[in-house]
């Protein structure tokens, strides 16, 4: 919602991801960390519907690009686009603006204590824009103290106030190394760093301080779990365990990106996933589009896949109902909205 003409809307930075992963149609979505803008306490991106897009302040691109990026919010680099205007989301595999951009006009009005303005958000696919045709009409004009706002954009011109989570490797144990290789291979696809080992004692803490995830095959005994996770604690390593559900190489990708996300739960838009009984639970915190994908493996170990569900849901929990076919004997669900995924496992 705009502010009215007489108030400041408040703009913070938090850290963001966009979720890789291998789809069910075989193509890779690859992972992205980013920092978003925060609009008065919510991510920008949640106003703009269902857009899959990161901010230019991402995590993989050199420092003077993302530098001059900053420099550019602050009106201290020449805007990209014709007519002042600044690219505010992109695509997530690419710069191009042909694959579409939300730009914004960024102004300084010098009134009172001074503000930046942003306004006359837009979709544009080319250097023009039609703000009549293509313009967001409900969002903006946004007006940030112009106090507020150098400071939190300074902060990472100068390197204070660690908004970009550093770049996280994942570290994969287990016995059956075709499946590890393949999950690796993967990982790697989609722009996540991975590593196999079968004991992980000896390592340096520094190296060990670069895992974001320590994922375990289902073959490794509780014996060397307790082991390698003393070793983590010892180098003082912040990591999320995964225990692989099964060895399917889509949904194995699924739970370490689930692993992977720090982003707080006030700030992500699929907040829970719960199955059982032939049944998906999800909780969203903004209107998006909710897909689901069911995977099993059946007697002969082949796997399955179906899609289950693929629908635009509102703010809210929702029960859904799946097709019995695909979620018999043992099953497990994937559920991603754009940024987000989560799996959970068919209970009966």
């Amino acid at each position: 919602m705009a502010a009215a003409a007489d108030d400041y809307a408040t703009f913070g930075l938090a850290p963001a991801m966009r979720a890789g992963g291998v789809l069910a149609d075989g193509d890779y979505q690859v992972h992205r960390d980013f920092v978003d803008f925060i609009v008065d306490g919510r991510p920008l991106l949640f106003q703009l519907s269902d857009l899959d897009a990161v901010s230019p302040l991402a995590a993989d691109i050199p420092p003077a690009i993302f530098a001059h990026h900053v420099k550019r919010l602050l009106l201290e680099a020449e805007a990209p686009l014709p007519g002042g205007r600044c690219v505010i989301y992109g695509c997530p595999e690419c710069e191009g603006i042909e694959c579409g951009a939300v730009t914004a006009l960024i102004e300084r009005n010098g009134e009172g204590v001074g503000a930046y303005v942003w306004r006359d958000f837009a979709w544009q696919t080319d250097e023009r824009v039609d703000l009549e045709l293509n313009g967001y009409h409900g969002i903006g004009p946004f007006r940030f103290r112009a106090t507020e706002y150098r400071t939190v954009l300074g902060q990472l011109l100068h390197g204070e106030g660690l908004f970009i989570p550093p770049r996280r490797k994942v570290l994969l144990i287990g016995a059956r190394v075709a499946v590890l290789a393949r999950l690796a291979a993967a990982l790697r696809t989609i722009g996540v760093g991975a590593d196999i080992t079968q004991d992980a004692s000896g390592v340096p803490p520094e190296e060990l301080r670069t895992y974001g995830v320590v994922a375990f095959g289902r073959a490794v005994e509780e014996p060397q779990r307790a082991s390698t996770r003393q070793e983590f604690e010892r180098a003082g390593a912040d990591v999320a365990y995964v225990d692989g559900y099964a060895p399917i190489i889509p949904l194995l990708v699924a739970q370490i990106e689930s692993a992977l996300d720090r982003v707080p739960p006030a700030q992500r838009r699929l907040t829970r996933l719960v199955a059982a009984d032939g049944e998906a639970g999800v909780e969203v915190t903004s209107t998006c589009r909710v897909h689901i994908t069911a995977y099993r493996l059946d007697r002969l170990y082949r796997t399955h896949t179906h899609d289950v569900f693929d629908a635009v849901l509102p703010p809210g929990r929702h029960r859904i109902s799946l097709d019995p076919r695909a979620t018999r004997a043992q099953s497990f669900l994937v559920a991603r909205t754009t940024g987000s995924v989560l799996v959970a496992r068919m209970e009966r």
